[in-house]
């Protein structure tokens, strides 16, 4: 039912496949348009409009050492480092 076709980016104007697969997945999705730019530059669209986020330092609750964190940190939540935080999730 669905072949490959092939598009145009109209960001970098480079040729990409529109797999069968793809399309398969736009009909069961009830996407109608087909997509305009290839794959890296939808990645780039998306990243470009999250913007560069703001990350502030502090001290782990856990371990005493720094953790990085996009988001301010209040003295009355503890706030851990990357690898407590994931240790945490493990035994969750």
């Amino acid at each position: 039912m669905f072949e490959d076709k092939t598009l145009t980016c109209k960001d970098c104007g480079q040729e990409f496949v529109f797999t069968a697969g793809e399309q398969e997945f736009y009909a069961e999705k009830g996407f109608e348009n087909e997509p305009q730019r290839c794959k890296d530059c939808r990645i780039a669209r998306k990243n470009g409009a999250r913007g560069e986020r703001e990350m502030h330092e502090t001290t782990c609750s856990e371990c005493g050492g720094v953790a990085r964190v996009p988001f301010i940190p209040r003295d009355d939540r503890p706030v851990l480092c990357s690898d407590c935080f994931a240790k945490s999730k493990e035994n969750a």
